[in-house]
């Protein structure tokens, strides 16, 4: 022989089987090691073009080239070997998953093909496998993949009898490194693995085996020095994608995970296209998203935004004014919220302050979607003063809306029922991840709404619009209007654009703000109480939460938090969101001299001599 006998001839000689095998063997010597009890650098990947040939059918399993048992953070999974035949092109071994509504599937490695060179194959496979491979189905999937560079990207279609709900991608020889969701910083994983889902946790925000909330789908392994492996998609609407990557001893197992749209039945879809690239900084890896997020929802830089009225861009201050309690203790009466703001104008120019009318219409969140002035906070002679008298001094107001929030016990709820969301398995999404009686249970009457569902949306539309129209109010403020989910009643995200801009349409003046952004609500709210940060401040402004600590004791006020700790050295100001002023029920009569701080140091910041 006149070079050594490598690997990959060794494979070839042995046989398919045998390749398999050799997969396999990594995962259990993997698994023998003893748990460790901290991060470690693992070995480098096996270099796969120096073993696998583009476009060879390779057999793995959902246990290969990982942990067997975990050794750290871990999530549901198999207990047996579920095969994923997977395909090399480029660094890489890709296998690919389908779900329906009732079962995985995976393809059949004796009907995959592929055909092309390193910079262009296309995979088919003409048949499926269920049941752990113990059984067939039928199935078409096809994968489109090309190569420029080490950048690779890879379009998707499969076909079946049965509804798709999910396709995943299946990455192999990912390196072990720190990991960073939707342009966050990057973590260490150690040994464990870790699961990221675009947008509010993908639709799993809470209970077991949550994934880490993304505001753009957009993943980062800092793979070596100099070295930063992205995965992003090409996707143009606003649908679930998860990262998920499971440790092994030399490199991850990744998946790109995308969910199809909750209230289709397609059996035949075209999944958006992926990219893995690499890039020398972190910010570079970034870059591909940005633009491609930028060009996909239309995002315009806040200098260049036309839907941000003049005052607006003038804002220094934010001032929430806290109104009824869920129970129904009153923080602060319309006569009051008057008498403060009254106050404040002799201290600061009062049209460059917003107010927030937090729990305006009555008891917080149980009232919700009535959005009618409750007598005892001085009805509605005492709200039409407040709103005319404080806009005559010049501030501009904002009352608040439950955007999906709406209370089951309401006599208006069977009118509206009908906006109830459901995940994408049909289960029911409820708002019950609260204990607002403080019983140390969660309460449920509250349903969590779809604004995709016309019913729902005109009706919250109708309410918001006749508050303009009777009192002029300057903008409206949708809570938790980043929490995006794929129901089966209709486009969420579609659905909150058309309640934004008809609501534009009908009065140009008024602009509309929004709680917990994601990437493709920029295109549309130009301001947001909470979430944002400096990659975001070009596109849009923020404002401090309405639960942070309002001076002296802290008070999260209306909200449910309770208490926190309100530094006074800071003023409780963030120095990456407009100064933010929380007025509770003591705050006026025994903090006077900190609100007066607070006002100084948006005057400093805000350039007001």
């Amino acid at each position: 022989m006149t070079e050594p006998y490598s690997r990959r001839d060794w494979i070839k000689t042995v046989g398919a089987v045998s390749a398999g095998a050799l997969v396999r063997f990594d995962a259990v010597a993997g698994a023998a090691h003893p748990t460790l009890s901290a991060p470690r650098t693992p070995p480098a990947p096996l270099a796969v073009r120096d073993v696998y040939a583009p476009g060879e059918i390779v057999e793995l399993y959902s246990t290969s080239d990982v942990f067997i048992p975990p050794r750290g953070d871990s999530f549901m999974k198999f207990s047996f070997d579920f095969p994923e035949p997977g395909v090399v092109f480029g660094e890489h071994r890709f296998s690919f998953l389908l779900f329906t509504e009732e079962n995985t599937y995976s393809l059949d490695r004796s009907l995959m093909r592929a055909s092309g060179n390193a910079d262009a194959l296309e995979l088919t496979c003409t048949g499926l496998v269920w049941a752990g491979g113990q059984e067939k189905s039928p199935g078409t999937v096809t994968v489109t993949f090309m190569r420029r560079g080490r950048t690779i990207s890879w379009d998707i279609v499969a076909e079946m009898p049965r509804p798709i709900r999910t396709v995943t991608t299946v990455i192999r020889d990912v390196p072990r490194g720190k990991v960073s969701f939707g342009g966050n910083q990057l973590n260490d994983t150690g040994d464990g693995d870790v699961l990221g889902g675009y947008t509010f946790g993908a639709g799993d925000l809470h209970g077991a085996g949550t994934p880490q909330s993304m505001t753009t789908p957009v993943s980062i392994v800092q793979a070596g020095e100099g070295d930063f492996l992205y995965l992003t998609t090409q996707d143009t609407r606003v649908r679930p994608k998860r990262y998920y990557y499971q440790a092994g001893e030399r490199a991850f197992r990744a998946e790109a995970i995308y969910e199809h749209d909750a209230w289709r039945s397609d059996t035949r879809i075209a999944v958006p296209r992926w990219q893995l690239g690499h890039a020398p900084t972190f910010e570079e890896a970034m870059a591909p998203h940005m633009a491609h997020v930028e060009q996909a929802f239309s995002l315009r830089s806040w200098e260049a935004r036309t839907d941000v009225p003049a005052w607006m861009r003038d804002i220094a201050m934010v001032t929430t004014l806290h109104g009824m309690h869920y129970t129904g203790y009153i923080f602060n009466d319309y006569a009051q919220q008057l008498a403060v703001l009254r106050w404040m104008a002799t201290r600061i120019p009062a049209d460059r302050v917003l107010v927030f009318l937090a729990s305006w219409d009555g008891r917080y969140y149980w009232d919700y979607p009535n959005y009618q002035v409750p007598a005892r906070m001085g009805g509605e002679a005492g709200f039409r003063t407040l709103i005319t008298e404080a806009r005559k001094l010049g501030f501009k107001m904002m009352p608040m809306y439950g955007t999906n929030s709406a209370n089951r016990k309401q006599p208006i709820w069977p009118q509206i029922a009908s906006g109830a969301t459901h995940k994408i398995d049909g289960d029911v999404y409820n708002l019950n991840w609260v204990d607002w009686n403080n019983d140390r249970h969660q309460d449920g009457w509250l349903a969590y709404m779809n604004l995709g569902d016309d019913r729902w949306r005109q009706y919250l539309e109708g309410r918001i619009a006749e508050m303009i129209e009777r009192y002029g109010v300057d903008a409206y403020f949708l809570d938790i209007v980043g929490g995006h989910v794929n129901s089966t009643n209709g486009d969420m995200h579609e659905g909150t654009r058309r309640l934004v801009q008809n609501l534009r349409e009908r009065f140009p003046s008024v602009v509309g703000v929004g709680e917990m952004p994601y990437d493709a609500l920029y295109e549309f709210i130009p301001l947001y109480h909470a979430g944002g940060g400096t990659r975001w401040r070009k596109y849009a402004r923020f404002f401090q939460h309405l639960s942070a600590p309002a001076p002296g004791r802290g008070s999260s006020g209306v909200h449910e938090w309770g208490f926190s700790r309100f530094r006074a050295e800071t003023l409780g100001l963030s120095p990456n969101a407009i100064p933010t002023l929380q007025v509770v029920d003591d705050t006026f009569s025994k903090h006077r001299d900190t609100i007066a701080a607070i006002i100084a140091a948006a005057r400093t910041r805000a350039g007001i001599a």
